[in-house]
């Protein structure tokens, strides 16, 4: 299942828009105002939980500065990856684009789906907040 966030402008940098990404303690900041967790539970992961739905821990799996930041499901229960793609457009703006990929029987991709994709949009929509 592949879903995608529509791409938003924020007034940083791709460096700055990818080392505000590198530091988990801000998808605080981006998180939808139905959180219900999050927690910081470590350098590079993260526990968050949204009403009605299980917690999820994410965790950096890969940076390429200053274009890319990967994060992905700890647990192999929920296979996925949320992929950041940072564009520069000038030395004071850039764009940014959230990819979701996971891998899920038929059955939960339609229960996750509309969640996740509303999810997806919320963080784009609050890059601004960064």
């Amino acid at each position: 299942m592949n879903l995608e966030s529509p791409k938003v402008s924020v007034q940083k940098s791709a460096q700055e828009l990818f080392d505000l990404l590198t530091d988990v303690k801000n998808f605080g900041t981006l998180m939808p105002e139905n959180i219900a967790k999050f927690e910081v539970i470590g350098e590079d992961a993260f526990i968050f939980g949204l009403k009605g739905m299980p917690e999820i821990k994410l965790k950096m799996k890969e940076k390429v500065a200053p274009n890319k930041v990967v994060l992905g499901a700890a647990s192999d229960k929920l296979p996925f990856t949320l992929v950041a793609n940072i564009e520069s457009v000038s030395d004071s703006s850039s764009e940014v684009k959230l990819d979701f990929e996971g891998d899920f029987n038929p059955m939960m991709a339609m229960m996750i789906k509309g969640p996740i994709s509303k999810f997806i949009e919320t963080l784009a929509s609050n890059m601004h907040k960064l």
